[in-house]
């Protein structure tokens, strides 16, 4: 493969699709003499709409077949919203890039109710992920919740048909679309915390690569990826999956970094939370910190019992 050609593997989805061309563009304006073509995949997640990822996998689905095209020099980069790359990557695959984060918060999209306060009783609300669904039976126990797939259009018809009372998307995802106008409430993190890495695209690379390395360097945001780096220890630390019910966010304050962390009992009636902070130079000691006090509040027990839910539900499907 000539040097001035990069091949990047994405997904075929509007939004991975985004994402890719985002990366592409950005390479080319920092190198003009760059060839940068698209290598689009669809992968078992994208394939396997009819149950919800929790029960199949989780959304490490979504990345698997683009690892995979990296690993046998069939793409030289992966694009992926970091929130769906799990922490225990193959070997020979590192994150080497990270972009400049976009709103982190979840939003509400409901065309009946202006936010998560007026859903009634019984209102029925779509979503897949078990975070989201964990976080709002703790605060409205009495809702509807129910499995929503599909990609962030497939999702917004689904809504639009009138199956659903309202749904809850990443902000970011929205806005890269151009949906920002179908936001109805931009959640407060207080009420709903964010999955770790959300709202952060991440570049994967073969980790010996180190032409492609010092080529996207100009893309790197390096606030974000400490940031990431503190969250991506939480979800390590107390090895969760992707579609476990954790959530995690960190800000940086200069040379000071904080993170909320929290893991949350399916059923809503149990709620762990910590919030550590210390120097932006130890964001990984910071994420595992706080997932230590998480487990030390009995964090394992509640990801256990998620696990056994989500075997259960996959063994009677």
């Amino acid at each position: 493969m000539s040097e001035n050609i990069v091949r990047i593997a994405t997904r075929e989805s509007p939004l991975a699709l985004w994402q890719a061309n985002t990366v592409r563009q950005r390479l080319m304006a920092s190198n003009p003499n760059l060839v940068v073509e698209l290598v689009p995949m669809t992968t078992k997640g994208d394939q396997i709409q009819h149950v919800a990822l929790a029960k199949v996998g989780g959304k490490g689905l979504f990345i698997k077949e683009l690892e995979r095209a990296l690993l046998d020099d069939r793409a030289d980069m992966a694009v992926h919203s970091m929130k769906d790359v799990t922490h225990d990557m193959p070997d020979g695959l590192s994150i080497s890039t990270v972009l400049e984060r976009e709103d982190p918060q979840d939003a509400l999209i409901s065309s009946r109710y202006s936010s998560i306060d007026s859903l009634p009783d019984n209102a029925i609300v779509g979503t897949c992920s078990p975070r989201r669904q964990a976080q709002l039976r703790a605060l409205k126990p009495n809702l509807r919740i129910r499995d929503m797939r599909g990609n962030v259009g497939t999702r917004l018809a689904k809504l639009d048909s009138g199956d659903f009372d309202a749904t809850l998307l990443a902000c970011a995802g929205l806005m890269r679309l151009g949906l920002e106008s179908r936001i109805t409430q931009r959640i407060d993190t207080q009420l709903c915390l964010p999955a770790a890495g959300q709202g952060i695209i991440g570049i994967q690379l073969r980790s010996a690569d180190r032409r492609l390395v010092d080529i996207l360097e100009p893309l790197h945001h390096q606030p974000s990826a400490t940031c990431l780096d503190a969250e991506r220890a939480v979800t390590a630390a107390l090895e969760g999956g992707c579609s476990a019910p954790i959530a995690a966010l960190s800000q940086l304050d200069g040379d000071d970094l904080s993170i909320v962390a929290r893991v949350i009992g399916l059923d809503g009636k149990t709620l762990l939370e910590t919030a550590q902070s210390g120097s932006a130079s130890d964001a990984s000691g910071i994420g595992t910190k706080a997932a230590k006090e998480l487990i030390k509040q009995g964090a394992k027990q509640l990801l256990e019992e998620a696990e056994l839910f989500h075997a259960d539900a996959t063994i009677n499907n």
